[in-house]
């Protein structure tokens, strides 16, 4: 049986419009369609869909008017609305944000833009979808142990359980949050750049452009990934795979990539690799890559213009069939405290938890790096202080060839 698809209701006055939306969209999704307001809150409550595209100028009711009245009811409230307009003002934007809106996509609209802003807001509602099953499975369990144990055991589980859960929904709701406005700053960045180059069309500005496009484009995929693995740890899931890879040359691909974001910031990378560490070794190739990646990006991302960065790859100690390695970061960036050290693997939790913030992320990179190193065998620490730099340091164990 074939997998139900994902509903999302189209709503615009222009007839063009919704059959060019349609036609984007229904591959993947059912598509419903109204071409005014009365219609669009009439099947949104007989329907429910998963996505709303609101356009914002229509006759008798406006886009305003219509997600006034579903976020008001408690049946649609919840259901995330993408407004599509031809208004190109941060008031308009302001406003449909204050009503509730989740996002805007720019009248003439792009057909891949529409997909990827439709696909963030499904796989949200989707994640959601997922923890709120998973929180009724536990509940249910609870009650039947709370049953057996008693009336009065029940009653203390019952209270420590409310606490739990209202503190995982808070940091649930506050990682939901953060993951929607850091994946909507990268999407923006490559509207922009589109814009850009079908404005421009001139050879010599595209490359610019492409650099900054595969870069917000990175950045967001990295997020996407970090969010997919944490809900694979939560369910088991998430697993090493090993395989024989070229250690130095996997550092060096790394290095490739961080160089071009670290001349962003005029910043200076020094790299020192140890050349008695094997040239091939059996281990996560993917995993190391990753846990890399993210330690030498915060290392940018909070050091400033003109700053310096380092990475140290050693042997640490080797055995006869394995090689434990060491790697450090190491900037003169803005540092952080012991208050903040002490949250700082934690899942959901920041240094700086709220969006208003210079530096961005989701959350999650560092919980997620140092459960990858624990499992490869190794440990993660820091030494910081704040505005004195910070140095991450970590080992991983690997199998040697035999």
């Amino acid at each position: 049986m074939d997998e139900k698809k994902n509903t999302v209701l189209v709503t615009d006055d222009e007839t063009a419009n919704i059959i060019a939306l349609t036609s984007i969209l229904s591959p993947e999704y059912e598509v419903l369609a109204s071409k005014n307001g009365a219609d669009a809150i009439s099947l949104a409550k007989e329907h429910m869909p998963d996505v709303i595209l609101l356009d914002v100028l229509m006759p008798d009711m406006d886009g305003y008017e219509v997600i006034t009245a579903l976020k008001s009811t408690e049946q649609t409230r919840d259901i995330p609305v993408i407004f599509i307009t031809g208004l190109d003002n941060i008031d308009a934007e302001k406003k449909g944000l204050a009503l509730g809106a989740a996002d805007y996509i720019p009248k003439p609209f792009s057909p891949d833009i529409v997909k990827l802003r439709v696909q963030i807001q499904i796989k949200l509602v989707n994640h959601i979808r997922a923890l709120e099953e998973r929180d009724e499975m536990e509940r249910q369990l609870n009650i039947i142990k709370e049953l057996e144990a008693g009336l009065i055991a029940a009653k203390e589980e019952a209270e420590n359980h409310r606490e739990r859960a209202e503190h995982s929904s808070r940091a649930k709701s506050e990682f939901l949050a953060r993951m929607s406005h850091e994946m909507l700053t990268p999407m923006n960045a490559v509207v922009g750049m589109l814009q850009v180059i079908k404005i421009r069309g001139v050879p010599e500005n595209i490359k610019g452009c492409i650099n900054e496009i595969n870069s917000a484009s990175s950045h967001l995929l990295e997020m996407i990934t970090d969010v997919l693995d944490v809900t694979g740890m939560e369910y088991g899931v998430f697993k090493l795979n090993e395989a024989t890879f070229d250690v130095k040359s996997t550092i060096r691909e790394i290095l490739e990539t961080v160089e071009y974001n670290a001349a962003q910031k005029k910043q200076i990378l020094s790299t020192k690799i140890d050349p008695t560490i094997p040239s091939y070794l059996l281990g996560d190739e993917n995993r190391l890559k990753q846990v890399i990646s993210n330690l030498l990006a915060n290392a940018v991302k909070f050091t400033p213009e003109n700053g310096e960065i380092s990475f140290n790859a050693k042997k640490q100690d080797e055995g006869n069939d394995s090689v434990t390695l060491r790697f450090e970061i190491i900037d003169n960036g803005i540092g952080i405290s012991d208050e903040q050290q002490k949250a700082l693997f934690t899942f959901f939790e920041q240094a700086d938890g709220s969006n208003t913030r210079k530096h961005g992320g989701i959350g999650v990179g560092l919980a997620l790096s140092r459960r990858i190193i624990e499992m490869m065998g190794g440990e993660i620490w820091i030494d910081s202080e704040l505005n004195k730099g910070a140095k991450f340091s970590f080992t991983c164990k690997f199998r040697k060839l035999i």
